[in-house]
């Protein structure tokens, strides 16, 4: 299994909303093969309003960094409904490479904190952003589930550790799409209805290092500057919402 990991980016994007989706109608899983999650049945609340933001930049080589910018509010104008699971769907030209990578296991980050991982481990970051107007820092890491590759996104500042896991997309997907990173949250002690959503949360991919006489990206691209590429986030939702805004841009070259 060829596992180039593509890195996260800096240029311009066309961003859609998604509408909510009714059963019926909702965007099927792109990743269902993946870790499964507990079940929990649906809760009343919000309808949630997403859309996504993503910039692709070239790097050195073939390596690029990729940003995803997803923000959500409520339709009602309260806090958006708490989150199940995202899926973040990447350009069919893009490939990655977490095997260049050294790895981070949680329990050292559970344990000692990130600055005990690994130099290299880290591959990306961000910011979460919540209703109250708190925003924190989010770091990225390259690590294993299982026997899966993955990235570890850790919220320091309130201890939460979330795990992705590398998957080939299924069909519908295909045409777009070749890898998705599958970020569950698991329940928690919160009542669902009560589970806060974030206002906007802003994720990156880009890392390189030397690697086999060359210089690798965590994430690569064989598209071509100005190329336009598509990507997506599907999301779940306790209330059972689920929606899949998408953007293209062009991928643009740094400096």
């Amino acid at each position: 299994m060829k596992k180039v990991l593509a890195a996260v980016t800096v240029s311009a994007s066309l961003s859609m909303l998604a509408p909510a989706a009714t059963a019926s109608a909702a965007p099927p899983d792109p990743a269902p093969g993946g870790p499964q999650r507990p079940y929990e049945p649906d809760v009343e609340g919000t309808e949630n309003l997403d859309s996504l933001t993503v910039t692709a930049t070239r790097g050195a080589g073939r390596s690029v960094t990729i940003a995803f910018d997803r923000r959500s509010r409520a339709a009602t104008g309260e806090v958006p409904a708490g989150a199940r699971r995202f899926v973040f769907l990447f350009d069919r030209s893009v490939r990655f490479n977490p095997e260049a990578f050294p790895t981070c296991a949680r329990t050292v980050i559970e344990k000692q904190g990130t600055k005990a991982c690994p130099a290299g481990s880290r591959i990306g970051g961000g910011r979460g952003e919540s209703a109250n107007g708190q925003s924190q820092e989010v770091l990225a890491f390259n690590t294993r589930v299982g026997r899966l590759p993955g990235v570890l996104v850790v919220l320091p500042a309130s201890g939460v550790i979330l795990e992705q896991t590398f998957e080939r997309v299924s069909d519908p997907y295909r045409a777009d799409y070749r890898w998705a990173l599958d970020e569950i949250l698991p329940p928690t002690p919160v009542p669902p209805q009560d589970r806060a959503g974030t206002t906007r949360f802003q994720l990156s991919f880009g890392a390189t290092r030397h690697h086999q006489g060359r210089t690798v990206g965590f994430a690569e691209t064989d598209a071509e500057p100005e190329d336009r590429l598509t990507f997506g986030l599907w999301s779940e939702f306790v209330t059972g919402q689920v929606v899949l805004p998408t953007a293209r841009t062009p991928l643009a070259t740094a400096g």
